[in-house]
């Protein structure tokens, strides 16, 4: 049966009816779908500039974090450590050798430190043994000694301020240095008013053991002696200097027990410390 001109022209118009009626349906769904595409495009080429700036700007703080931590042990290491390390160094030297030398005899029988009679005494000492005085003389340099074992004792405290109170400024060639670095940049720093607050500290010790009595009375017995020139030494000012020198000399003493024995080394600092100096 054929089908008629008009009739295909009314299918065709029924077909294009049913599909524009569902695209209009379909169209808002559509638009949605390829709305949320171009969105979720947007972020994602949005994320692809600004990640390269975020890691950027993370590994910029992780590495500024890193080099400051690294800075401050170096810091550390080379400035307050050290510092630290050589303090308790020189202060081990007073509490373990310059202890020794307020003992009885600390002095007296340490033929290191031992006080002798003053170079330009030497004609009193070798005259009053000529003429039968050599008691006198062996007391006068026993004096010496005593009164400075008792100084020392007395002053110990200003020698543990001093130590405490220094301000090292190179710390690293101290440490590095020769094996009394430490106890001669102490010398060099403090000798000045450590003389100053130990010099009254004798004169009272010279007093309280004797030592001026006896001294006055040697000056006395060899000033009476035909033909000699008079003499008057400044007996407090020769003490003063010879016990501060047997103080660093025993500082010294344990210096280098802490540079060269382990055993020495009897705490972390320390250990820590010179075990950089053993690398040199």
């Amino acid at each position: 049966m054929e089908v008629s001109h008009s009739t295909v022209l009314a299918q065709q118009r029924q077909y294009f009816a049913f599909f524009w009626e569902n695209l209009k349906l379909t169209k808002p769904i559509i638009s949605l779908l390829l709305k949320k595409i171009k969105d979720k495009m947007k972020k994602a080429l949005l994320l692809l500039l600004i990640l390269p700036a975020i890691s950027n700007a993370q590994f910029k703080d992780i590495l500024k974090k890193a080099t400051e931590k690294v800075n401050a042990a170096t810091k550390s290491n080379s400035t307050l450590d050290i510092a630290a390390g050589l303090k308790e160094a020189l202060n081990k030297g007073v509490t373990e050798q310059v202890s020794k030398l307020t003992a009885t005899d600390g002095f007296y029988k340490n033929e290191a430190v031992k006080i002798l009679m003053p170079e330009e005494l030497a004609k009193v000492d070798k005259t009053l043994r000529k003429i039968g005085m050599s008691k006198l003389a062996d007391e006068g340099i026993l004096a010496l000694n005593r009164a400075a074992e008792d100084a020392v004792k007395e002053a110990t405290p200003i020698f543990v301020s001093a130590i405490k109170n220094i301000t090292i400024t190179d710390a690293k060639s101290i440490l590095l240095g020769k094996e009394n670095a430490a106890t001669v940049y102490l010398q060099t720093s403090t000798a000045t008013p450590l003389y100053a607050k130990f010099s009254p500290v004798v004169q009272q010790s010279m007093g309280k053991v004797g030592a001026d009595v006896v001294w006055s009375t040697i000056i006395k017995q060899y000033n009476t002696i035909p033909f000699v020139s008079k003499v008057n030494p400044d007996i407090t000012d020769y003490v003063t200097n010879k016990a501060l020198d047997g103080v660093f000399k025993m500082i010294t003493v344990e210096e280098k027990n802490i540079r060269t024995n382990l055993n020495s080394r009897t705490s972390d600092v320390l250990k820590k410390v010179f075990a950089l100096q053993d690398k040199k």
